[in-house]
Parts: C-alpha cells; sequence; structure tokens
C-alpha cells in the first residue's frame, strides 16, 4: 500500500507541475512535437503534447548544475569503472545536461553529441544552455548510422552514453543485438556502455537478455525513487568495495555540487552474474526481431 501511494503521490505532483507549467517554446520538427515548458524555476524539454507528464530533460534555472533527474545522476556509477574519460560519445541529446556536467568534470576530454533531430539541439542551445566548443560537439546524425561509421574509421571511446528517446521509448533499432556488436566496437579496451532504459518496461527481461549476449555479465544501476535503470556493459572486471570506497572518496567532492550521491548509487548497483533476472530462454532482441508491440510499457 505504502508504494502505492507514493505512486499516486508522485503522480499527483508531477500533473500538477503539468497544469500548472507555462509552455515558452513549442515546434513540430521533421521528428516530434517539441516543447519547452515552465514552472516556476523548473524548466523542462518535452518530446508530446502538453498532456504528456514524461519529461527529456529538465533544469533548475537558478541552479543549472543541479541534476534534477535520477536517471542522470545513476549515470555516474559509470566512474566506478573507468578513470579519466578521453572520449565521451552520447547518443541522443536532450537538452544537453550530461554533456555539460561531464563536460565541467573533465574539461580536457573530448564530448561528441549525436541527435536526430535538429531542432533539439537548437532547442538545447537555447534554453538549457549547452555548451558547444572545440571539445564539445554536436552532430545531426540517426546513432546508429554514426557509429557504423566510427567502427569503420577505428574509432574508440571510454565511455558510451545511450540516452535516445522518441517520446515513447528506445528506438528500436538501437535496442537491438546487432547494434550492441557495433557499439562494442567502438569501445576502447577499458571502455564502459551506460544505457538509459526502464526496469517497469515489457522490453526489461529482452534488453537484458540482449546485453547479456553481446556483453557478458553487467551491472544494473537502480534505486528506488523511479522506475529507471542505467544498464553498465563492457566492463573487463567489477570494482572491488575497496575500489568503489577510494572512487566515493575522491569524487564524491567533485559530484556533490551536482546533486549525485555516489554512496547511495554504490547501493543500487546489482551485477547480474550473481542476480540474472530474466529467464535462460528469453528472446535476444534483433534487428529480424524487435517488437514494438511490447513498448507498450
Amino acid at each position: 500500500m505504502r508504494k502505492l501511494a507514493a505512486l499516486y503521490l508522485a503522480a499527483t505532483a508531477l500533473l500538477t507541475i503539468q497544469v500548472n507549467a507555462e509552455v515558452i517554446h513549442s515546434e513540430r520538427s521533421l521528428y516530434r512535437n517539441i516543447l519547452v515548458e515552465e514552472n516556476g524555476d523548473l524548466r523542462c524539454l518535452k518530446f508530446d503534447e502538453k498532456t504528456r507528464m514524461s519529461s527529456q530533460s529538465c533544469l533548475y534555472k537558478s541552479k543549472p548544475q543541479q541534476l534534477v533527474f535520477n536517471y542522470t545522476k545513476l549515470t555516474f556509477a559509470s566512474l566506478f569503472m573507468i578513470d579519466d574519460p578521453k572520449n565521451v560519445l552520447i547518443i541522443g541529446l536532450g537538452g544537453g545536461t550530461l554533456s555539460n556536467v561531464i563536460h565541467e568534470l573533465y574539461p580536457d576530454a573530448t564530448i561528441e553529441n549525436v541527435e536526430i533531430d535538429p531542432a533539439v539541439i537548437k532547442v538545447a542551445r537555447d534554453y538549457f544552455a549547452f555548451v558547444e566548443n572545440d571539445n564539445v560537439t554536436s552532430k545531426v546524425q540517426d546513432g546508429r548510422i554514426f557509429i557504423k561509421r566510427a567502427a569503420i574509421k577505428k574509432q574508440q571511446y571510454d565511455w558510451v552514453i545511450l540516452d535516445a528517446f522518441n517520446g515513447d521509448y528506445i528506438p528500436e533499432h538501437l535496442l537491438t543485438k546487432e547494434f550492441f556488436e557495433e557499439i562494442k566496437s567502438v569501445l576502447s579496451p577499458n571502455g564502459i556502455v551506460a544505457a538509459n532504459t526502464f526496469s517497469s518496461s515489457k522490453l526489461y527481461q529482452h534488453e537484458s537478455a540482449t546485453y547479456h549476449a553481446v556483453f557478458g555479465d553487467f551491472i544494473n544501476v537502480s534505486t528506488t525513487k523511479n522506475s529507471n535503470r542505467i544498464i553498465l556493459a563492457g566492463y573487463k572486471q567489477h570494482p572491488t568495495e575497496q575500489q568503489i570506497a577510494s572512487k566515493i572518496a575522491r569524487l564524491a567532492p567533485l559530484l556533490s555540487p551536482y546533486g549525485v550521491d555516489l554512496t547511495a548509487i554504490s547501493k543500487g548497483m546489482k551485477a547480474t552474474k550473481d542476480n540474472q533476472d530474466w529467464p535462460a530462454n528469453t528472446k535476444v532482441l534483433t534487428d529480424q526481431y524487435s517488437p514494438a508491440n511490447l513498448l507498450n510499457f
């Protein structure tokens, strides 16, 4: 009952924000309806009609450093697995929040943002303070095409973040075994993939089986705050408790301005090696089998 009550209160709060929000920008791009809404200090990007409660990116106007969404905070569990990333690739821009934070943390790193919709990039620049410079770039392209070309050019990335959404869910062609194999081919020897997905999706088991088929054991990162999960895959070894403690001691002061609690995040990390929570016969998603009907979660 408590869980149901909490979900009801959260939904009510979101609906209140939705009703009170003022639309400050609206356009129809080649791919979607784009809305930018404000409610007091909160500004949000949405990819659907105003009545939808889901937001793609949000910021607090008075404190833009502070991360709003839990999933963006969970993404930084990646730093338990990698040190000082030099080449970062982000598929799916949104408001550019992750790119901005990573650039502030690692100003010398090369960050490539790939976004299929040029209107989203413009909105990120105009309304969400998306930073671009010699080290931080954006490219208008389908994420899968970008990866294919990067593989041909033998490019490699220390940190690949998959955060592409079309307003309903992750595009199907970015969820298949073939795509993950292409991602794996552009990972540096110690690189890692961080994928934003949902534990509440009906595709949960299929996604898990597909990641496992390509990368082997991976780590689920989640909390009880919402249904997001971050999948960490491609690493060679799971960090030890001592290594995690060392990373927390070093990185916690750097991440605290963004509202990232590494101690809490570390407690939400669960390796599939000892916690495989999908049936062994679960069908892997492929370019020939990626059922759209399961996206209605």
